[in-house]
């Protein structure tokens, strides 16, 4: 896959006026040699927070935890890269949503030092022919409905680990499977960065805060509404096992999709958080319960925390 249109690169140096004054004291870098000298000069602990910017309010939150943990004395670091290795064909690579300036804004009012904002031939000079296998786990779920999706994620994480060189790197819940498989990577490769993550951030009408959801139209939005009400019936339901939550989250989705617009499904599935194999009937301790739905052209996930062989759970409140 092409790695998309280069950019001109700008040399790296403080934010100007055009990001505005909050990100006076940022640092951009869109080249490798650019990334290297302005990392050198930054005091640890590193903590990275890899994006592909349309920054919202989730990633403000990832923003937050990643100055707390790097502290007075450390430095956060954000990267900003729309992969093409982790767009399939069809999918919404070309019209990705795309806002360097406000990112930049963005970043400066949460603290971050430095912005590594490559363009695709930086990342990219040819198509890769060496990639990460993502295994198992990644051929399942969302590996399934999106063959080579995660094999594009964790190569554009694995290179960013090894141009950054963060001792922290920071991701969303939201992605759970990916965040899953993100933790196993650096395990497998001894990688030497603790990943660390921050839970679901929702709008108030429950939507899990992506964004995807600057597509949606109003009455698709009020169809996607059905995503956090499945999630949250489902968790409820757990005290009566897997078959109660699933059965509980399914009646939710198929209201939705004889509605108008219609939500389509394309999985709901409860598993075990490690494996990502369904939990069966003897499932006992925490489980995930993960969805992927349509809302006319816009693809959506979440998911929620099940707690199984116990008192039911809500984890997808509003």
């Amino acid at each position: 896959m092409s790695p998309g249109p280069a950019a001109a690169p700008a040399p790296p140096g403080p934010i100007g006026s055009a990001a505005g004054p909050a990100a006076d004291r940022i640092v951009l870098a869109q080249t490798k040699a650019e990334l290297a000298a302005a990392r050198s000069g930054l005091p640890g602990p590193v903590v990275l927070v890899p994006t592909m910017g349309a920054l919202h309010q989730g990633h403000r939150a990832l923003l937050r935890l990643a100055r707390e943990i790097s502290g007075p004395g450390g430095s956060v670091v954000v990267s900003i890269f729309v992969n093409p290795l982790q767009f399939g064909a069809g999918e919404d690579f070309g019209r990705y949503p795309r806002s360097l300036e406000q990112d930049l804004a963005v970043c400066g009012e949460e603290g971050a030092a430095l912005v590594f904002a490559p363009p695709g031939d930086v990342m990219y000079p040819a198509p890769p022919q060496v990639t990460v296998d993502p295994g198992p786990v990644g051929r399942l779920l969302e590996g399934g409905s999106r063959p080579g999706f995660f094999s594009g994620v964790l190569t554009v994480v694995l290179k960013l680990f090894r141009l950054v060189a963060p001792d922290v790197a920071v991701f969303g819940q939201k992605d759970a499977q990916q965040l899953a498989l993100v933790r196993q990577m650096t395990a497998d490769l001894d990688l030497g960065v603790e990943v660390v993550t921050v839970p679901t951030v929702r709008d108030p009408d429950g939507l899990a805060v992506s964004s995807r959801n600057a597509y949606l139209s109003p009455a698709e939005r009020q169809a996607a509404l059905a995503l956090p009400r499945a999630l949250e019936a489902g968790a409820k339901a757990a005290a009566d096992g897997p078959a109660a939550v699933l059965a509980a989250a399914g009646a939710v989705l198929d209201q939705a999709a004889s509605a108008g617009p219609p939500l389509a499904l394309d999985y709901l599935a409860l598993v075990d958080p490690v494996t990502f194999r369904p939990a069966g009937d003897a499932h006992s301790g925490p489980a995930l319960l993960l969805v992927a739905a349509r809302a006319g052209t816009t693809r959506l996930i979440d998911n929620a925390p099940v707690g199984l062989g116990g008192p039911g759970r809500a984890g997808a409140g509003r």
